[in-house]
Order: structure tokens, then sequence, then C-alpha cells
């Protein structure tokens, strides 16, 4: 491999990683951006604070730019994904007999937090995705006059499954129906708009695409439902005006910064901005058009093998950076020999998992096959 490649990336010199749908190894530049802001912090402490405050907001402006929100001013930086859907499942005002409609290959994170308003009468709905012409259609299928809100994994978790955001979107928009995505499969992988697909809310932690740490993601609600949210937390950090810690006349922000109640993460704040900003300045037409090149040739090499049966949808517009297939019921003993060999994957959905980025070698892939097929 080149060694650029490496200086970028240094675990391609320990491992081949095909598990960042999972947890992401960090770029060379994030690991320095914590060794510097560590350092400053052990001699200096805080005493740049404001400079520190300067990269919270440009992280917010450069997550703004990788979803094409409409402003930094829509970003919330918050803990994960599920505290995101959290706060849109126990912000909205419910009914009992209103429906929520999903998939049936959701992650836990977007199945449990609608699971449980079942408490206050509302129905949560799981579409077959391979029941109908196309996974949209199953979705629909189960929308009446009762949905309040559809909300689906932009690409799903296990299947590598991806989603027509853009029609979902639009088939929402037009009944007055909510759009919640949960994006954490996506962003970083591949080209991601909020406003072309129509979103109400958008949900993605920073440790699996993006490269970053666990512990800090983004949350991107639209401006013109901002106020249906009620909040379920308060504190100093989500008020204003902000910092004036004696003035008792205190009112809710007007921005995102709503959803944020006390004080930010920042060693993850740097880890992600560096992170972030890597991809950008990448481009992410390149990063998607790489990852996608990666995942075609693993699903042609995969799908070409005897004994092997390749999971993932391959056609056009519904895979990004997941792919699965199944050895039968030679799977675990499979998955061990890869993790024996230093392959790092996943078993999820009926088989095993490669989550290969775009920087992967093809020659990394190249060695995961060959155990693949040694093995079948």
């Amino acid at each position: 491999m080149p060694k650029s490649d490496a200086q970028r990336f240094p675990h391609l010199d320990e491992m081949i990683h095909l598990n960042h749908a999972a947890v992401a190894p960090w770029p060379a530049v994030t690991r320095d951006a914590v060794v510097r802001f560590a350092d400053e912090n052990a001699r200096l402490g805080s005493s740049h604070y404001p400079t520190w405050l300067k990269t919270e907001q440009l992280l917010r402006r450069n997550l703004a730019q990788l979803i094409n929100a409409p402003s930094a001013d829509d970003i919330a930086l918050v803990k994960n994904t599920s505290e995101a859907l959290s706060f849109v499942a126990y912000g909205l005002e419910w009914q009992v007999g209103h429906n929520i409609v999903s998939s049936d290959q959701e992650f836990p994170s977007n199945r449990i937090v609608w699971e449980s308003l079942g408490q206050y009468g509302v129905e949560f709905r799981e579409a077959d995705l391979a029941s109908a012409d196309s996974p949209e259609e199953a979705l629909f299928a189960k929308v009446d006059q009762n949905t309040r809100l559809i909300t689906i994994s932009s690409i799903q978790y296990a299947s590598g499954l991806r989603m027509d955001l853009e029609r979902i979107g639009q088939f929402c928009r037009e009944r007055g129906i909510l759009f919640c995505v949960d994006a954490i499969q996506s962003i970083g992988a591949v080209q991601f708009d909020a406003q072309a697909i129509k979103a109400d809310f958008v949900m993605a932690d920073g440790h699996k695409w993006m490269l970053g740490p666990e512990g800090l993601g983004l949350f991107y609600c639209r401006p013109e439902v901002r106020d249906e949210l009620q909040l379920t937390q308060y504190g100093w950090h989500m008020v204003d005006p902000l910092g004036n810690y004696s003035y008792k006349d205190w009112h809710v922000a007007k921005t995102a910064r709503r959803f944020e109640c006390g004080s930010p993460n920042m060693i993850a704040i740097h880890a992600l901005q560096a992170s972030v900003e890597f991809l950008l300045k990448m481009g992410m037409d390149e990063v998607e058009k790489q990852l996608l090149e990666n995942s075609l040739y693993l699903c042609e090499r995969l799908a070409a093998m005897p004994g092997v049966e390749l999971l993932t949808n391959t056609d056009e517009g519904r895979y990004g950076g997941i792919v699965t297939f199944t050895a039968g019921d030679k799977d675990d003993e499979l998955f061990q020999m890869l993790q024996k060999r230093n392959v790092f994957c996943a078993l999820r959905g009926g088989g095993i998992r490669f989550s290969a980025h775009f920087y992967t070698p093809k020659a990394q892939l190249d060695e995961a096959l060959g155990i693949v097929e040694q093995a079948v």
C-alpha cells in the first residue's frame, strides 16, 4: 500500500478493518487533534476556552455542510443517535390512536424508543421491506390517517439496504407526516442532503463513517418544526443569553442549541471536527465514489464464490458501505477465522458483514476475500 495511506490511517499497518458500520478507527489527523488538545489542557488548563468555542462553532458549520442543513444554527451536538431519537419521541405531542411507521430491519435505537410510546397508546408499525415491489411501497402500505411520523434508517445496519429517502420525504411532506431519518450508516459514507430529502429530523453519532469518537453526534431539526418538540432537558447551555449566569429572565435558545442542556464534550468536539474536516477536504463526492467502488468490488467477488450467498442488494442506489453475505452453517467458523487472521468484521443480519470505507486498499479487500474463498 502507498506509504501515505498508512500515514493517514495508521491502523492499515496493523489490521484489515472492515467494521466501519460499528466503530471506526480514527485517522491520524483526529488522533493528533486529541493529543494537542490533551497536551494544551494539561499545561494550560482552560485558559484557551474561547478558542475551544471557535472549534465548536466550526464543527457545527462543517456538520451543516456535510448534510446540507440550511444553517449551523440547525445543528445540535448530542451524545448519540439514541438521545436525539428520544428528543423527537418524547418531544412530540401524541394522542391515543396515533401510529408510527418504520421497518422490520431497524437497529434497536430506532425501534425501542418508538415502542416505548405504546404506554401512551401510540402504535409502532413495522413494514416488511421485502413484502412489496419496493421497500418504500412496503412503508407506505402501513400508513393511514392516524400516522404521525415515518422513521427509517437511511441504510439498514445489517442488510446494507439503502432507502430512497427523497421518495419517502416527498410522500411525507404531501401528507403532513413527519419524517425522521437515522442517518448513522450514511453520513460520512455517501452524500447526504437533509433538504433534498425533506427530512424533519436527522440524527447520527460520529463514531462510524464520520471517523470520529463515540459519545458525540449531530441532531438536525428542520427550523419550521423545531417548536413542535417540547423540551425534556433543561440547563445553563440551552438558554439565551448564553453565559450570563446571574440573569434570571432567561428564555430557551431559538437555535438547535436548545437541545444541549449542559457543558459540551470538548475533547470529542476537537476529535470530530478533525475527522469531519478531513472528509470535507477529501470531498464527499469522491468519498462516496471510492466507497461504492469498494462495496461493489466486494459484492461482485462474493457473489461469484461457490458456497456464498450475497445478502446485500446490488441494484444501483440500493447499497452503501455495508456488504453482508452468508456461507450458511459455516458463518460462525468463518467469522472466527477472519478474526484470527486480523480481519475485523461483524456477524449481522444472518451473515457476515464487511464495511470498508473509501480508503480501504484493494489489497486488503483481496486478502479478506481470499480467506472467505479458502474457507468455503
